[in-house]
């Protein structure tokens, strides 16, 4: 998602003026910015419809507001054993499984290795968007950084739009504030789900390589993401990875 004055140019866009939503551009504002806690799910599926919004963009819509938002934990998440030993015992392919601030609760043998400097770093600190953002390693390693530091800060936006932000999260958060890049894209209110797709890689190790990725959400733990990176078998991706 954009900011609330971009928002509204887009009911412009498509020709939809606020008013066709049922709303004005000032309780629209409101709603963007979480302040009227007591808007309607009909009103805000007529803002959704509207805009067009993804469905990422539409739970964050109604996140916003909604009263109450449920308080951040303040005790990290746990993999439960059934996940951790199927995650050491897939090869071949990077895995791991995030929690909703990015930090890394548990990864494989070669997720560790394809992560530059993970290896050196204490399990407990392994978190994607401190590795975007503040270690020099990660401009090397995205092919497409700027997409995916977007995508990043755009996970973090909608947890913290479905939660009342929480210690950890707002430390996180100070810390990301030292990169501009980081203040800039959290500016623009964007939101992500990451769902399937591909990324190119440049590794230090194995060179140029292109992994896909695929998103689920553990069972039992819907804050959580396992996150698993195939690779095309027989392909020079392929051949790269088993050189790591």
């Amino acid at each position: 998602m954009t900011g609330p004055e971009d928002r509204v140019e887009n009911f412009l866009e498509f020709g939809v003026p606020p008013a066709a939503a049922g709303v004005s551009v000032d309780y629209y504002v409101q709603l963007e910015r979480g302040r009227n806690p007591h808007a309607s799910a009909a009103v805000l599926d007529a803002v959704a419809r509207a805009l067009q919004v993804e469905p990422a963009e539409r739970d964050h819509l109604f996140a916003l507001a909604k009263p109450g938002r449920r308080q951040s934990r303040t005790t990290p998440e746990a993999v439960r054993p059934g996940l951790l030993h199927v995650l050491e015992n897939i090869s071949g392919i990077p895995a791991l499984t995030l929690d909703h601030r990015l930090d890394v609760l548990a990864m494989n043998r070669l997720a560790r290795t394809f992560y530059p400097g993970f290896d050196e770093v204490p399990a407990g600190e392994w978190n994607l968007a401190r590795f975007m953002f503040l270690d020099v390693a990660a401009r090397e390693l995205y092919v497409e950084r700027p997409e995916t530091a977007r995508e990043n800060v755009g996970m973090l936006r909608l947890y913290a739009g479905r939660h009342a932000q929480g210690p950890r999260l707002a430390q996180l958060i100070e810390d990301l504030t030292a990169d501009p890049d980081f203040r800039r894209l959290w500016a623009d209110q964007d939101v992500y789900r990451p769902t399937y797709g591909a990324k190119r890689y440049r590794h230090p190790l194995g060179g140029e390589l292109t992994l896909g990725f695929k998103a689920f959400t553990p069972s039992g733990a819907p804050r959580q993401t396992l996150g698993l990176y195939p690779v095309e078998p027989g392909s020079p991706s392929d051949a790269a990875l088993r050189t790591l």
